[in-house]
């Protein structure tokens, strides 16, 4: 297996002149000083615990540190080890979940935790093919839990890293192409000593000094080694391929009440976009205008009702595409009803496994409907 996050990328690294030690030393010192007090993070001389390390890591993927905080400490409370956490049903993770968003994380936390437990008798792996093989880790997510709860130099390439990596070495040719470039750059870097605080040292600098807009490079413990201060690109780079524009997908939303004034939600397939989550009825996310309200019912959740449609439309932004919803309402004649349907009262609906957008969704049909 190639090794994609640990020191043996060094080998064919442009070598920054730096004496032996040098810059790691100058942003540990700095790490000592300055280091970000995080729910994850262990106090210098504590041991880590790999399961919080890895529980905050597949967090943050594609998430900000303020929005991961809170979700971090209520899953540590309700499953304080790996185990707690494999004994968990799916359906209450998937709740737990709701809101951070990119839900097959959910799903893959609940199956590595499955197979942590099972096969690993509770303790994750120490080597990157072990890691490798669970669920949802990645080659970023190895070399971060080497790193961080093993204390093994390992390279843990993220946004941040590479920022850093492409000012220091003042690299201009764009990502994504320059990655292997900026991977050998951080991997010349990585010391033998103390690399868990290292890595951890190199997030906080670019997520505090070297940002992404007006870095703050008189307080960069790099800047006098940083070759795109000197040249005065640093807020120039990375430089980056230009994006092409999402397409726009777009659907119309059944928000079903009873008679009791309970909403009507089903839950996904297991594969796919929110797989496994729940949902308020569509019709199917196509990138054709948004049918009629005649055509639309087809898709309806219940036969013989009579929908309204609601004025504006609900937005929302994937990754690969923004999505468009026409929300339309409906009242079924008695309680319930719906073989698929699982009917629950509106101020509940926070507890369910309902991801962001189908909460903007009932939010709107809350604030425009009768």
């Amino acid at each position: 297996m190639p090794k994609t996050g640990i020191k043996a990328d060094r080998k064919g690294a442009d070598q920054h002149p730096h004496p032996p030690g040098g810059l790691p030393s100058l942003l540990l010192d700095w790490y000592d000083r300055h280091r970000r007090v995080l729910p994850w993070r262990f106090a210098p001389g504590d041991v880590a615990d790999p399961y919080r390390v890895w529980l905050s890591e597949i967090m943050l993927q594609q998430t900000t540190v303020a929005t991961v905080g809170p979700y971090f400490q209520n899953f540590l409370d309700r499953w304080p080890t790996v185990q707690d956490l494999a004994a968990a049903e799916l359906d209450d993770v998937l709740r737990a979940w709701a809101g951070l968003g990119y839900y097959a994380r959910a799903r893959n936390l609940h199956k590595c935790a499955l197979v942590v437990a099972g096969r690993h008798g509770g303790q994750f792996p120490e080597t990157e093919e072990g890691l490798l093989s669970l669920p949802g880790i990645g080659a970023y997510t190895a070399a971060a839990i080497l790193a961080i709860a093993f204390d093994k130099p390992a390279t843990a390439m993220d946004g941040n890293v590479e920022r850093v990596m492409a000012r220091l070495h003042a690299v201009t040719d764009p990502l994504p192409g320059s990655k292997p470039t900026l991977r050998a750059h951080a991997a010349s870097l990585v010391p033998d000593r103390r690399p868990g605080d290292y890595t951890q040292a190199l997030f906080d600098l670019g997520a505090t000094l070297c940002a992404p807009r007006k870095p703050r490079c008189i307080l960069c413990p790099w800047s006098a080694a940083c070759e795109a201060r000197k040249q005065g690109i640093a807020e120039d780079l990375p430089a980056k391929t230009a994006k092409a524009a999402k397409p726009t997908r777009r659907a119309v939303a059944f928000v079903l009440t009873d008679a009791r004034g309970h909403v009507a939600v089903r839950r996904r397939p297991e594969k796919g976009l929110l797989g496994g989550m729940m949902e308020v009825p569509t019709t199917p996310w196509e990138a054709a205008p948004v049918p009629t309200l005649a055509s639309s019912t087809l898709h309806a959740p219940l036969a013989g009702i009579d929908w309204k449609m609601l004025p504006g439309t609900v937005r929302h932004t994937f990754t690969h595409f923004e999505f468009e919803i026409t929300v339309v309402t409906g009242r079924a004649a008695g309680a319930g009803g719906g073989v698929d349907l699982i009917w629950i009262a509106p101020d509940a609906l926070g507890d369910e496994a309902l991801p962001t957008v189908m909460m903007k969704i009932v939010r709107h049909a809350l604030a425009k409907g009768d």
